[in-house]
């Protein structure tokens, strides 16, 4: 097996598939544009579900990317061997073209010809579909591994649980997978040891979704006619596996970073350099993504300030400098600046952003220690409640382990298990909130959906019309079937005129009932129409481009009214504040 570094393995990835005929397309922005669903793009497959849906993607039938992801869901598990914050996937997808025979047959050639990965045959072990009521046992995975050259005995059957994927929504596209695995140099864990198990003797590496199921509204698994194919490979994780180290930590992607932290600190705590490491890394990414984000206390923007709150706590522990935090983002930027060049580009705004949550958390930290004392001088007992530590942690940003430091020095002790039940209780309110903040999703294309999107271009176009800025551009949106929310950059509050313009332009446009035309085009072609929205960065990348009469023409890959006279009304709700330099405008169509 070779050990390939983190730029031989993505460029080994793409140069694969574009070979196999795919259409190599960008990462999408870390911050999704139509769906409400989640905070950050959480999957390879996710700026894609539209696609796999049944949408005509411009750059055609087969396609693949290295995808930047987000995820916190497990952030309180970061600084172990394997959980990251920020990921990226490698994938490849077939709409509706190649199905299982190519591609289990090129996932076997990836892992294991001398070209690619090189990985010895006699280490790959698969999972496939075990069947159930639903659906059939999925014997033609199994009898293509087989062909392919891996022995029964390596090709486990498993359940839904395990091999199934989807639907996205309640209803839509599913099917079975397949995932590969490295089979580790152990004893079986017992009689009934599988890729199912946690005990470590099988290391997953690669995915493969096969959806040509539609379940429908009854429940029903129904063969759909046009089959696609979705697959991911975790880059960092691969690398571990590829490299024969037993952390992700332990990678190209980290050591540099780690070297840094050590280099400035006085302390030494291998958890906490892997915090400060993935925290400092995820931040950067956030911030300097094409729709980058700054602190605030909501949305992508508090996950933001706790990420950075985390790195900064525990820089304390290692006895890091006021500054320090910036310079270990410094080393993460010349990491990746060569594969993701919006880092380099957006770097003086990721320091500033770094060193300015490290200004403003210092202040809080400051108020904290006034109520901290406060606390104490009423104290009844020798320990602190649990409620109240949670309080000072949320409120104040103090961590449990200095409140835990700073009671010690008067003689007190903290209900730490009273802390984790408010914490784990202000989890729980929280998960149901966002469960009814974010429903619908890129598959939720219902009409009011559809009409509010659309609202978003003209609003978008309008602003920058009475504003007199072209740099009035969008940072993000969250669209639900009650109204529209549009962040863009601007660096006041706007008039009640400037709001009324807006409002009478956009409803201007409306009343014209322009058609709405797509074309798509290569990026280059886009930009010299004049079209605005996120340009991709690859040379000769296709994009779908809607222009709504001479008012609007824009980058977008939503969904989209077939005229402006479709909409309704429009009328602005609120606009407000969203971040330093970031406006928020929220707007409903009557």
């Amino acid at each position: 097996m070779k050990k390939i570094d983190s730029y031989s393995l993505r460029k080994m990835w793409l140069d694969f598939y574009a070979e196999k005929g795919h259409a190599i397309i960008s990462s999408a922005s870390l911050i999704p544009e139509n769906d409400p669903t989640v905070l950050f793009t959480t999957a390879g497959m996710h700026p894609l579900v539209p696609y796999l849906l049944g949408a005509k993607h411009p750059s055609g039938t087969r396609l693949a990317d290295v995808q930047k992801c987000v995820r916190t869901g497990d952030i309180d598990e970061v600084g172990d061997d394997s959980h990251c914050t920020f990921f990226e996937m490698l994938g490849n997808w077939s709409l509706g073209d190649y199905f299982k025979k190519e591609q289990i047959a090129w996932s076997y050639e990836f892992l294991t010809s001398e070209k690619y990965l090189g990985i010895d045959p006699n280490r790959l072990a698969v999972t496939v579909f075990a069947g159930d009521e639903d659906c059939p046992r999925d014997e033609e995975s199994a009898q293509l591994w087989n062909e392919c050259g891996i022995p029964k005995e390596r090709i486990f059957y498993l359940p839904k649980s395990n091999n199934w994927w989807g639907p996205a929504g309640i209803t839509g596209p599913c099917g079975p997978d397949t995932e590969m695995f490295i089979v580790a140099d152990v004893d079986d864990c017992s009689p009934t040891c599988s890729p199912a198990c946690d005990c470590g003797k099988y290391l997953e590496i690669w995915n493969d979704v096969f959806m040509q199921y539609n379940k429908t509204a009854e429940g029903k698994f129904e063969p759909l006619a046009k089959r696609n194919v979705d697959t991911g490979m975790g880059l960092e994780r691969t690398l571990c596996t590829l490299q024969g180290k037993k952390s992700v930590y332990d990678t190209d992607l980290f050591i540099p970073i780690l070297e840094k932290i050590r280099s400035l600190a006085t302390n030494s705590d291998v958890k906490a350099e892997r915090i400060i490491a993935d925290h400092i890394r995820t931040s950067v990414f956030i911030i300097g993504d094409e729709r980058g984000v700054t602190c605030s206390n909501v949305d992508q923007g508090y996950i933001l300030r706790r990420l950075l709150r985390r790195a900064i706590r525990f820089g304390r522990q290692l006895n890091l400098n006021k500054g320090d935090l910036s310079k270990i983002a410094l080393t993460v930027i010349d990491i990746y600046k060569d594969v993701y060049h919006e880092l380099a580009t957006n770097s003086d705004k990721i320091i500033g952003e770094i060193n300015a949550e490290e200004e403003r958390f210092e202040k809080t930290l400051s108020t904290g220690m006034k109520e901290f004392e406060k606390l104490v001088f009423y104290q009844k007992g020798d320990t602190i409640s649990g409620k109240a530590a949670f309080r000072l942690y949320e409120t104040y940003g103090f961590p449990v382990e200095m409140t835990v430091e700073l009671a010690k020095e008067h003689n007190l002790k903290v209900d730490t298990d009273g802390f984790e039940n408010a914490y784990k209780e202000h989890q729980q309110k929280s998960h149901a909130g966002a469960e009814q903040k974010f429903k619908g999703g890129l598959a939720d294309h219902t009409e009011t959906i559809t009409r509010l999107h659309t609202a978003t271009h003209l609003m978008h176009a309008a602003l920058k019309k009475v504003l007199n800025d072209e740099n009035a551009n969008q940072k993000g949106s969250n669209i639900t079937e009650e109204r529209l929310r549009f962040d863009f950059t601007f660096g006041r509050a706007l008039t009640p005129e400037e709001i009324k313009s807006v409002e009478d332009m956009v409803n201007d446009a409306i009343k014209a009932n322009a058609p709405i035309v797509c074309e798509e085009m290569t990026v280059e072609e886009a930009r010299a129409q004049g079209a605005i929205g996120l340009f991709a960065s690859k040379y000769g990348e296709k994009v779908k481009v809607y222009t709504m009469g001479e008012f609007s023409k824009e980058i977008c890959g939503g969904p989209h009214a077939s005229s402006t006279g479709e909409l309704g009304k429009f009328r602005i709700l609120k606009e407000q504040s969203s971040g330093a330099g970031v406006r928020r405008i929220k707007a409903i169509l009557e």
